[in-house]
């Protein structure tokens, strides 16, 4: 009696598993000299917030990363990717919503683009 061969399935497009990918840039490398931006050390720290309190796991972020498509991993930096992940997963969670979002997005527009265009906030 032999086993019956059953079909794996396809390979999604994030699957890069035993796939030559060619030599990694040296600003890539995880032991480059690289100091991240202010923006991108907040992505950090509300992704271990979030999870802290509970709103997401890593399965969530995981699934949201995998959702967003071949083209955002060629054209989104790893933090573009991974705050796109977490506010996905805070909205499902409850954190906030969608219109609460917007309402922040147009306060922090208002500011100006710099810190010194800023006006000062209404009372």
């Amino acid at each position: 009696m032999t086993k019956q061969q059953i079909p794996l399935p396809a390979r999604r497009w994030h699957d890069m598993g035993g796939d030559t990918a060619g030599p990694i840039p040296m600003d890539q490398r995880p032991d480059a000299d690289h100091d991240f931006a202010l923006w991108e050390k907040r992505v950090d720290a509300l992704m271990i917030l979030g999870s802290a309190k509970g709103f997401f796991i890593v399965d969530g972020l995981r699934r949201v990363l995998e959702d967003l498509g071949e083209e955002a991993f060629e054209t989104m930096t790893y933090y573009e990717r991974w705050i796109m992940a977490v506010n996905q997963n805070l909205i499902e969670g409850g954190a906030y919503t969608t219109a609460d979002l917007a309402a922040k997005m147009a306060d922090v527009t208002a500011r100006g683009d710099t810190y010194g265009d800023a006006a000062a906030p209404v009372k």
